[in-house]
């Protein structure tokens, strides 16, 4: 008998056995099937990462990217940051039976996601799509059990699905950095797992919701960069595990809740940004742990009570742009951690805390632009690491404290706009890069001085009482770039060593009492943009030099006794768009091109000048007699061969506008498309065959929220375009065909041309010129100065040449380094601009170019 139960037992177990090996089997060929389904998917794979996706191997269990559990299923699939694209299918890695861990982020992955992704798979417990391209709504349904789910730094749309508080066992969300719309759902405090939560950088509104007070488990909320109003609920005081609270960005009004005083634990408050108004709490004072404190930009008003004192931990101090009032509280100098004070744009008043500093940590001192007085205290630098000192705009009085000339650590250092007095010792900082000590009453013979400043880049003096002559080659700042030495009492010549600070951009000498001539070495400063040596006692005549300084864009040389003609190719300077010569001793023809064109009288006024347009209010200059007597017959026979040419030229432009109508096509699905070119050029040899060739994933360049824009070819001559794909074709204004064939019309070497366009009841295109180069987004990093000066002219000609040269004006928008293509030439070109003429957009809002 016991044989027999032995045997029964043996059969039994070799039956169970066959029974899960059949469905392993199974399951494993399925998975097998969805792995290769989403490979298949995979357009670009720079990295050859899915390589050894080989559906021969033994197993894909060995695959790159997956771990298996003990039964050779796929339990973790982590392909993050392999420079992966392509759009996800409904049957793929989402329906892994027993995937635990899904992590796709920081790819290119575009398109939507598969409706189903939260029915698919209930053993999910970690999903990570962050840092990608995906669009569309957030798919309904939930995983009960999943902990984790980041779906931030993507183009997702549409609201939060209500089901969201559904995902009971969640931990942490993420949705930041989408383009998620309308309110926070309730929903989501039934999420009462959930220890991080974060909303930013989206469009929600309406108000944070008060149920908030039932995710008790809350340790970080962050809910910022949105538009939500109303008041901060009480209810977030209930929340004793929080230590990270930010809310920035927002349009959030009435006081700061006292109730945040509760929070214990919270180490970094941030509330900057809002409308809050009132004084800070007390209670907030009793956050015995907090690190980082910012109500920057609000209106909050009242004073800082000495409670500060209590908050011993507090690094970070922010509350700029506000109300506040009364004294800086001297319990600020007690607080040891203390590395960053900003308070400026307040209306603090009396002195500056003497001991600030002393006991502190400080690194970042900014008390700018309020009312305060007294001295400057002399122990701010006691730390060693204060690199940042911004005090201007005050009444500050006295010296500048001596130990501040010592302190090696300063980089950046503001003291304008006060009432300093003495002398300034400033002069032997290894890295300050910023100084700007102006309008104080600062004194002393400091032309002649030593400097030794090798990483000065700003260095402004103006309005002060220096005196002594300028001996620039004692500076020891080869960096320097802005030099203001303006409305003091140097005196002497210029120096020609001014011609060795070859990275100047701006120097400003006016308002002093200099003599002698313009040494020519100036323009050897070939950065330099703007120069103003007026109000002097300069003589001689204007350097011929100055003509061949390739970006100077402002100068002025007016209230001098200069002489002489102008350079005759000073009116040649492209760049320079703004001149001032006037009450001097000038003489000769005004140049008529450039600046000259249409110079204000007041900018020329006072010298013995003639000729200009009529604003300029300067005599017409006297012309040469003429001395041939057959000019009349080379007047009639220039009229005959221009009336030729005119004939000639009406002719060709007469077949070449036939050209450039609108044209009905077929295309070859029978479609019939209406096709027009702005360019004679391309009307002859790209089709609308060109056109819909081009339209394929492998020719894709770049891709945005509402379209793509592909990479295509004329097939008769191999000229290469960019056709641009349409989208929102039916809430375009009826305006917007005729405007864009005007915009068809504007060239500019600094512009990507628009060549055509093309529309049917299927679609509508753009198509421009393609320009082979890279974005200024990606070479700005390694730019050189003389690179950037140039793409820098470049686009401001295009820009120019839009807001001013055009009728009506077109303007371009939201400018950045994305938009701007640098040729093969080095040239800027302004990409994919779409016209808003008299402040209209001719695209719909939601519109955004690539």
């Amino acid at each position: 008998m016991a044989n027999k139960k032995g045997a029964n037992a043996v059969v039994l177990f070799v039956f169970m056995f066959l029974i899960n090996f059949v469905v392993s089997e199974s399951d494993n060929g399925r998975e097998l099937e969805l792995l290769l389904s989403f490979r298949s998917s995979i357009v670009h794979d720079p990295s050859g990462f899915l390589s050894n996706w080989d559906p021969s191997a033994t197993t894909f269990c060995q695959w790159h990217g997956i771990t298996c559990n003990n039964l050779s299923h796929v339990e973790t699939l982590d392909l993050s940051a392999k420079n992966l694209s392509g759009i996800l299918v409904s049957s793929s890695v989402f329906n892994l039976p027993f995937v635990k861990t899904l992590n796709l982020s920081n790819n290119h992955l575009y398109g939507e996601i598969p409706p189903d992704i939260f029915f698919a798979n209930s053993s999910l417990r970690y999903l990570n799509l962050s840092n990608n391209n995906f669009s569309g709504h957030i798919p309904n349904g939930f995983i009960s059990g999943l902990v984790i789910l980041d779906l931030s730094n993507n183009m997702f749309s549409g609201k939060i699905p209500r089901e969201i508080g559904l995902f009971s066992g969640l931990k942490f969300l993420d949705l930041g950095g989408n383009v998620l719309l309308g309110k926070i759902p309730i929903s989501i405090s039934n999420i009462t797992t959930l220890k991080y939560l974060t909303l930013a950088s989206n469009e929600l509104v309406g108000s944070i919701p008060h149920e908030i007070g039932k995710m008790k488990s809350l340790k970080w909320i962050y809910l910022g960069y949105n538009n939500l109003s109303g008041e901060i609920p009480k209810e977030i005081g209930v929340l004793t595990c929080l230590n990270h609270l930010d809310l920035v960005y927002n349009n959030l009004t009435g006081q700061i809740p006292s109730s945040i005083g509760n929070l214990k634990d919270l180490n970094y408050l941030f509330l900057y940004q809002n409308k809050l108004t009132g004084s800070i709490p007390n209670s907030i004072f009793g956050l015995k742990k907090l690190v980082s404190l910012d109500l920057s930009d609000n209106s909050l008003s009242g004073e800082i009570p000495e409670l500060v004192a209590q908050l011993r931990n507090l690094e970070i101090l922010h509350l700029f742009g506000n109300r506040f009032s009364g004294r800086i509280p001297n319990a600020l100098t007690s607080l040891p951690n203390l590395q960053v004070l900003q308070l400026w744009s307040n209306r603090f008043s009396g002195q500056i805390p003497q001991s600030l500093g002393r006991y502190n940590n400080l690194t970042v001192v900014d008390l700018s632009t309020n009312n305060l007085s007294g001295r400057i205290p002399d122990r701010l630098c006691s730390s060693g690491r204060l690199f940042k000192l911004i005090l201007f705009s005050n009444s500050l009085e006295g010296e500048i404290p001596r130990n501040l000339s010592t302190c090696t650590s300063l980089q950046r250092v503001r003291l304008q706009n006060n009432r300093l007095v003495g002398e300034l010792s400033f002069t032997k900082l290894p890295l300050v890069y910023f100084l700007d000590v102006s309008n104080n009453n600062l004194s002393g013979n400091i032309g002649e001085q030593n400097w030794d400043m090798p990483s000065l880049e700003m260095l402004s003096l103006a309005g002060n009482r220096f005196s002594g002559k300028l001996l620039p080659h004692l500076l020891n700042a080869p960096k320097i770039e802005f030099l203001d030495l303006s409305g003091n009492e140097f005196s002497g010549t210029i120096n020609p060593r001014f011609g060795t600070l070859t990275e100047l951009m701006q120097l400003s000498l006016s308002e002093n009492k200099l003599s002698g001539e313009i040494p020519e070495d100036l323009s050897s400063c070939k950065k330099l943009v703007r120069l103003d040596l007026s109000h002097n006692q300069l003589s001689g005549q204007i350097p011929s030099g100055f003509a061949d300084m390739p970006v100077l864009g402002h100068l002025d040389l007016s209230e001098n006794r200069l002489s002489g003609e102008l350079p005759a190719k000073l009116g040649q300077i492209e760049s320079l768009v703004q001149v001032n010569i006037s009450y001097n001793h000038l003489t000769g023809a005004l140049p008529s091109t450039g600046a000259f064109l249409a110079i204000k009288e007041s900018a020329v006024a006072g010298n013995d000048l003639c000729g200009g347009d009529t604003t300029s209010g300067l005599p017409p200059c006297k012309k040469l007699k003429n001395r041939a007597n057959w000019w009349p017959f080379m007047a009639c026979s220039f009229a005959g061969l221009l009336l030729l040419v005119i004939t000639g030229f009406g002719f060709l432009f007469m077949r070449g506008r036939n050209n450039l109508e609108p044209k009905r096509v077929e295309n070859g699905d029978g479609s019939i498309w209406e096709l027009q070119f702005f360019d004679p050029k391309v009307s002859k040899s790209v089709t609308m065959d060109d056109i819909t060739l081009s339209l394929k994933e492998s020719n894709v360049i770049s891709r945005c929220k509402e379209g793509v824009s592909f990479k295509g070819k004329s097939v008769s001559n191999d000229l290469q375009i960019v056709v641009k794909e349409m989208h929102h074709v039916s809430s375009l204004p009826a305006s917007f065909w005729s405007e864009i064939t005007e915009f068809g019309k504007l060239q500019h070497p600094n512009i990507v041309k628009l060549i055509g366009k093309c529309r049917s009841d299927k679609g509508a295109y753009l198509v421009y010129e393609y320009v082979e180069g890279k974005l200024l987004s990606e070479i700005l990093g390694n730019l050189s100065w003389e690179r950037r000066w140039k793409i820098a002219i470049g686009t401001a000609k295009a820009l120019r040449f839009l807001h001013s040269r055009c009728s009506p004006s077109v303007l371009v928008g939201d400018m950045s380094p994305e938009r701007i293509i640098i040729d093969a030439k080095d040239e800027p070109r302004l990409q994919f601009i779409f016209p808003f003429v008299d402040n209209q957009p001719f695209l719909p809002s939601s519109y955004v170019a690539p």
